[in-house]
């Protein structure tokens, strides 16, 4: 398991060196682009199982404990270390990550975005999982940073040499709030560990704030907490998130918001609730006030982009609704009980899970259109997508209202626990500040049906297809096998939530209460 751990994280670093280098002369197949796409998806495949095998082999009845854990002195002098662990918490993210970008591989072996050679493609894609994939088993203060940074130089090439229309200015808007954020919340992760006298993660948790004064807690958690919306995204500061979605290949659109945002959240989780739980309690009503915020401002967003005539961007229209999800994510996490954080960390995997097949879908559609413009595709499909891709229309009609949070479906669970956990928050929080938060995220979740199923009508639903219209082309075989995953875990987890609540919950409350054993 140890092993196992280490070669997860390490595994597409090498495989993206590999990528690079020319095919042997029997693996050439067709081409070398093709060689080098099949070594994508060989590599990506090889760690899905990899991480699958860590999951099975988890011990199920001790999630709060840290296991597979690797512990080795890399800067003596800092006392920074090489210290890899999963739990309860990390696992089911770890898995989301290496699900994602597998599907993503698969995907672009068949639909290979439009840009420079794939053997970049193939060696960015890799790296990207390795630093994700770090983020969420690396122990260590130092090396969480390390791993939060790695991930950005890859996105940023992805969307500037793969996307579309604006792709620079996107991913330049990107980086630069990224990396805004992350010298900020480098600050912060110093702070705790210079006055705290040690980097690890584990040790931090488990004094659960009591070797660092309150003065010291609020200044780290302001500087780690911006650094964290950034990527989040959180209202306001959100608003590199459509134009990076809107220019982005369609496998960096399903990565950016399947996993990538995740980070963020993650790092509010295992370093700022545990770590300095008294200035997360200061902050706690203000994230609670910026995240609802963000609910009705993504749905209200999503509700203008919609209108007929108004020119809206379905991918545009989808990365404002995840500014509203994410909100979900945030108020679970504000609200510093078992049950909001259990609700955001299950809102998080659904989140990953329901907007990566929804991203899959519109990009298909912008492949048979040219466009993801609703006032064109609601014109061109004459507003009945199930009468001319019935299979297609079906999928886009199941992702949506699993976006919507119906019961039965991923989506519900998380936003019904943050809300759950806004009604009585933690002991020193304004429970009537939280209670209209609470119904502020209500009201959200009607937006939020507002908005898909009028993109359901517009798109989906009319009359048969005229006369002399030709059908366009349904569900690929190829596009099955990339979906079909994502469609059954949605299905999973909305029907059997205590699949992933049994591992985060144990986690979860040994976290809260001083740290992990």
């Amino acid at each position: 398991m140890q092993f196992l751990l280490a070669f997860t994280v390490v595994g597409p670093l090498l495989g993206a060196a590999a990528a690079l280098l020319p095919a042997p002369p029997g693996l050439k197949g067709k081409s070398p682009d093709q060689a080098v796409l099949r070594h994508g998806v060989t590599v990506t495949g090889v760690i899905l199982l990899a991480a699958i095998v860590l999951a099975v082999g988890f011990d199920h009845d001790r999630p709060s404990r840290m296991q597979a854990t690797t512990d080795i002195t890399w800067i003596p002098a800092l006392d920074v270390r090489i210290h890899l662990g999963i739990d309860g918490i990390s696992l089911p993210l770890l898995v989301l990550t290496a699900l994602l970008t597998f599907l993503c591989a698969l995907y672009s072996y068949f639909k290979m975005p439009s840009g420079p050679s794939p053997k970049a493609f193939v060696a960015l894609l890799l790296v990207l999982e390795s630093g994700t994939l770090a983020t969420f088993a690396v122990l260590d203060l130092v090396l969480f940073f390390l791993a939060f940074e790695m991930v950005l130089i890859p996105m940023y090439f992805l969307i500037a040499r793969w996307g579309g229309e604006g792709r620079r200015a996107a991913a330049w808007k990107f980086i630069l709030y990224t990396l805004l954020g992350s010298v900020v919340m480098l600050l912060g992760l110093l702070l705790i560990g210079v006055q705290a006298g040690t980097f690890d993660m584990v040790a931090l948790a488990a004094d659960n704030g009591r070797g660092l004064s309150t003065t010291v807690q609020v200044t780290a958690v302001l500087a780690i907490g911006l650094g964290l919306a950034v990527k989040t995204p959180m209202w306001p500061l959100h608003s590199w998130l459509p134009d990076a979605h809107t220019a982005a290949p369609t496998v960096g659109s399903v990565l950016l918001a399947g996993v990538l945002l995740k980070m963020g959240t993650y790092g509010f989780v295992r370093i700022v609730l545990p770590i300095a739980p008294d200035g997360m309690r200061t902050f706690a009503p203000y994230l609670a006030a910026f995240a609802v915020a963000g609910i009705v401002y993504g749905s209200l967003a999503c509700l203008a982009l919609v209108r007929p005539g108004a020119k809206g961007d379905l991918k545009r229209l989808i990365a404002y609704s995840s500014v509203g999800h994410m909100g979900f994510v945030l108020l679970g996490i504000a609200t510093m009980t078992p049950t909001g954080v259990n609700g955001a960390l299950f809102a998080n995997i659904a989140h990953g899970l329901v907007t990566g097949l929804l991203f899959f879908l519109v990009g298909a559609l912008k492949d048979r259109y040219g466009t993801a413009d609703l006032d064109t595709l609601a014109g061109a499909t004459g507003a009945a997508l199930y009468g001319r891709a019935p299979r297609l229309g079906a999928l886009l009609a199941f992702a949506a209202v699993a976006s919507l949070g119906l019961p039965g479906l991923a989506g519900f669970w998380g936003e019904m626990l943050a809300l759950f956990g806004a009604f009585e928050p933690a002991e020193g929080l304004s429970r009537p500040a939280f209670l209209t938060f609470m119904a502020i995220g209500a009201f959200g979740t009607l937006l939020t049906a507002a908005y898909l199923l009028l993109v359901i009508r517009r798109v989906c639903m009319g009359g048969p297809r005229p006369a002399g219209e030709t059908a366009i082309a349904d569900v690929q075989g190829y596009e099955f096998a990339a979906w079909t995953p994502l469609v059954a875990l949605t299905v999973l987890a909305g029907l059997w939530p205590a699949v992933l609540l049994g591992l985060t919950d144990p986690a979860v409350q040994q976290l809260l209460a001083g740290g992990t054993r």
